[in-house]
């Protein structure tokens, strides 16, 4: 979230983040707020961020389609390990769409695989 949050600027909102486990102070708190604020995070339930778990690939392309406010795309994104309906399928197709992602190879994705720092900025980097 934080590389995201960045990536917008390090934009300030005012308010709580609602999470048991994003303390103020702590290094990712206004990231996080910003996120919240913006409907790009839910958390992993109710009360927790989980800030120190990992993220999937699928969860990353997520967090940036929120981010640029879910826009609509047609077309099917050619993944056979994205099947539509699951959470991320219209981020992926988004991703792909806009040249974000070409997969992990020419059928997948790899929605559920940790995305690495590197990814992430790979990501970043083609959504500018």
């Amino acid at each position: 979230m934080t590389f995201l949050w960045r990536a917008a600027g390090e934009p300030t909102v005012g308010g709580n983040v609602g999470f048991v486990d994003v303390t103020p102070g702590s290094y990712c708190y206004e990231a996080v707020k910003w996120a919240v604020a913006n409907g790009i995070t839910k958390g992993t339930d109710a009360t927790h961020f989980s800030p120190n778990a990992t993220c999937t690939r699928g969860q990353v392309v997520t967090f940036m389609y929120r981010a640029a406010g879910e826009p609509t795309v047609g077309g099917s994104n050619g993944f056979v390990d994205v099947a539509a309906g699951s959470y991320c399928y219209n981020a992926v197709q988004w991703a792909v769409a806009n040249g974000i992602t070409n997969g992990t190879d020419a059928t997948h994705f790899s929605p559920n695989a940790t995305c690495t720092r590197g990814q992430v900025v790979t990501f970043l980097y083609r959504a500018q």
